[in-house]
């Protein structure tokens, strides 16, 4: 019975190293072959071209990302069509990477969970403007009005919870030391942005900021004064309204950052291969493709709907758009993402349908005549990375760049 390797590749009715004595070897001479010695030459079966299940066997078995296999396009090594029903491709050599193809979900970035900033008010007063939906706030921009007295967005990570003056320290005063050199309030050889110290020249740039938005300068930083959350935000939703109370601790807004963010769902399984860093191309509603990084890989899985099946659990993993100006003001858009995960740069190329299952295990590709006769041989060829985009494998064996290998005809 012929041996069919794993996906769908070519088999050989006998084990490649085994052979009758005195004849000729399987390795030096192929199907449908004259075979020397009065042996009837064997009728060569179709070749099955990998798609859907086959590749998802072959690649899985070979342990690499899987995804649907596409056809071989390679303008200097096109295929040469025979008589026989299959052709000629030429092998090459050159870079070749591995990629996890998968649906995203393009919006702007939040806290880890997916959920939205809660925008919380500190000031007494009445709401005399609230941004609307979809409202970009960038960093020392006025957020609110509480008795027409601006409520400013301080960019960072530990919220407003006292006020701050001349000898104070925290985290958050850090925060607002680099605000205040990042927005041009204090020069790096005034104030170190990196200080959690609150001094006299964090409480001059604070005097320049209170200047710009036009309230009286007094150099500290009242509670109620500013917000600190990261951004720049983009609001999400309104929670309060011009013209209510504005109460200590109430929500006055939702936002997320006003970062461009793809989210992918993958497999646990898939986790292993994909590493903060790894490179990303997203393709967009309209076909366009931006470029982008992942920049954080979740640790906790996501079981979806029916939180008792884990069978469908999943690890989100984000990607930052390095251009994010051609995503426009996409939000919530399904996109396709495709990482790579792992790339060599000198490597011998060859279709993956021109793999054949040998009988003991392994692979074997069926090299033609270099001279152009029909006489063909069976070399055995170790795996390496796949580019399962492409339909391409890294082989190494007797083989040369230049060589000639036996696929199906298109």
């Amino acid at each position: 019975m012929p041996v069919v390797a794993p996906g769908g590749c070519r088999g050989m009715s006998a084990d490649v190293n085994a052979a009758p004595s005195g004849t000729s070897r399987p390795e030096d001479t192929a199907p449908g072959i004259a075979v020397p010695g009065g042996r009837k030459p064997r009728r060569r079966r179709g070749r099955k071209a990998f798609a859907g299940t086959g590749v998802l066997v072959l690649l899985v078995a070979a342990g690499v990302a899987t995804a649907v296999i596409g056809p071989f396009d390679d303008k200097d090594a096109q295929p040469a069509a025979s008589s026989d029903g299959t052709s000629l491709v030429g092998v090459r050599e050159g870079p070749l990477s591995t990629q996890i193809t998968q649906s995203g979900t393009l919006s702007y970035a939040a806290h880890g969970d997916g959920t939205p900033y809660a925008v919380v008010n500190q000031a007494k007063g009445i709401y005399t403007w609230v941004p609307g939906e979809g409202k970009e706030i960038g960093c020392g921009k006025t957020l609110y009005r509480v008795d027409e007295r601006p409520v400013v967005l301080i960019c960072g990570g530990t919220p407003a919870f006292r006020a701050l003056s001349v000898g104070d320290e925290g985290r958050e005063v850090r925060d607002l030391n680099a605000n205040l050199v990042k927005l041009g309030y204090a020069e790096k050889s005034e104030l170190d942005p990196g200080s959690d110290r609150y001094g006299s020249e964090t409480a001059e740039a604070v005097a320049g900021l209170q200047d710009k938005l036009g309230v009286e300068e007094t150099g500290r930083l009242d509670l109620g004064d500013a917000v600190f959350l990261p951004g720049p935000l983009r609001v999400t939703k309104a929670t309060a309204k011009a013209g209510t109370r504005a109460a200590p601790g109430a929500q006055a807004a939702q936002a997320t950052t006003a970062r461009r963010q793809v989210t992918v769902e993958l497999d646990p399984g898939q986790q292993s291969q994909v590493k903060v860093g790894d490179r990303a191309r997203i393709t967009l509603p309209d076909n366009r493709t931006t470029p982008g990084r992942v920049t954080r890989i979740g640790t906790v899985a996501k079981t979806g709907a029916d939180e008792k099946d884990s069978s469908g659990a999943t690890i989100p993993v984000y990607i930052t758009l390095t251009r994010p100006k051609d995503a426009g003001k996409l939000d919530e858009a399904p996109v396709r993402v495709q990482i790579t995960t792992d790339g060599v740069e000198k490597a011998l190329i060859v279709p993956v349908t021109a793999l054949m299952g040998r009988a003991g295990g392994g692979y074997v590709v069926e090299v033609a005549d270099p001279a152009g006769g029909r006489g063909r041989r069976l070399v055995p060829v170790t795996l390496g990375m796949f580019d399962n985009d492409t339909g391409l494998v890294q082989v190494s064996g007797s083989l040369a760049a230049g060589d000639h290998v036996v696929v199906p005809a298109s």
